[in-house]
């Protein structure tokens, strides 16, 4: 088995892609090891010294690691076991995938321009974002704010508020003149 690797724009996060489907058409998003539960891939990751998240997208799986450890010490050892799960035949996540527990907050009247948001999101800004390592998910859209949810590399990554507000924000306003501000939520 062959695992490529490639960096993210957050200098603590790498994305590894195991040349096979992680999750499919879902994402799952770790971030700490008490969470990881249901998920035997992201429970043996964070059995690893010094990582920190584990964001699993369709292709992919990004490894966030603590400033304690150096990746040239803590990517062999994630190499290692990415590849021992997927050659052990493990499932990535026990039991059936249960998407988004959070709901959306949307004002009914407004589903239009939501529809036409999440379009925009699916179409442009989500197959940038998981190039990087990463995901947005949609939160709601109350009086023209969208809101955002970070999650894979892009949570806590320097560059996100700057994605959010000069990227994803000017697009957004200037495909739906209904938008007037993005801003990023955490759950």
């Amino acid at each position: 088995m062959f695992i490529e690797t490639e960096g993210t724009p957050n200098p603590a996060t790498l994305k590894f892609l195991p040349g096979q489907d992680v999750m499919g058409f879902s994402t799952a998003d770790f971030a700490s090891a008490s969470s990881a539960g249901r998920s035997p891939l992201a429970s043996a990751l964070f059995d690893l010294p010094g990582v920190a998240r584990v964001f699993l997208g369709g292709d992919f799986i990004t490894v966030t690691k603590t400033d304690a450890i150096a990746w040239q010490a803590l990517k062999p050892q994630v190499l290692g076991a990415i590849m021992e799960h997927f050659v052990a035949g493990r499932p990535v996540i026990d039991g059936v995938v249960d998407g988004d527990l959070v709901g959306e907050d949307v004002d009914p009247a407004d589903q239009e321009v939501v529809d036409q948001i999440k379009e925009l999101l699916d179409t442009r800004v989500r197959p940038a974002v998981a190039g990087d390592g990463g995901d947005i998910v949609f939160r709601g859209f109350r009086d023209g704010i969208v809101r955002l949810h970070m999650q894979g590399a892009c949570s806590g990554c320097p560059s996100s508020k700057a994605t959010l507000k000069h990227g994803i924000e000017n697009m957004l306003k200037h495909y739906v003149p209904e938008v007037v501000a993005v801003e990023q939520v955490e759950f």
